[in-house]
């Protein structure tokens, strides 16, 4: 204190707040193609009882090919069903999933700033 300057503490307000959300990343919708195919694969397997095989040749003789413009599988018919069940539970049970903001209460808090 040798130099004539007062040192005080300077006060500032302290806070802590929590957001949680699900919508961080971009959500591609399928495009009309993919709803197109994924409902024709799913009116043969559910409402004509076709198997994954039986689809799967059906869709390449009529010349349908994936969305990377490939042959059809049985494991590629599969996965178009399975994935569009996973992506519709993430949406509504994860990503539209609403969170309450949390926030601390203030704290009023000193510091010496040399």
């Amino acid at each position: 204190m040798g130099s004539g300057v007062l040192e005080y503490p300077t006060p500032h307000l302290e806070i802590t707040i929590t957001i949680q959300s699900n919508d961080l990343t971009h959500h591609q919708p399928y495009t009309k193609k993919q709803q197109v195919v994924y409902e024709l694969i799913r009116m043969l397997h559910e409402d004509k009882g076709l198997g994954y095989r039986k689809i799967s040749k059906k869709l390449n003789s009529w010349g349908i090919k994936t969305q990377r413009g490939n042959k059809w599988f049985n494991t590629s018919v599969s996965s178009v069903l399975k994935r569009k069940h996973q992506r519709d539970v993430r949406i509504e049970q994860t990503r539209e999933k609403e969170y309450q903001i949390q926030i601390s209460p203030f704290k009023d808090k000193y510091i010496n700033i040399d």
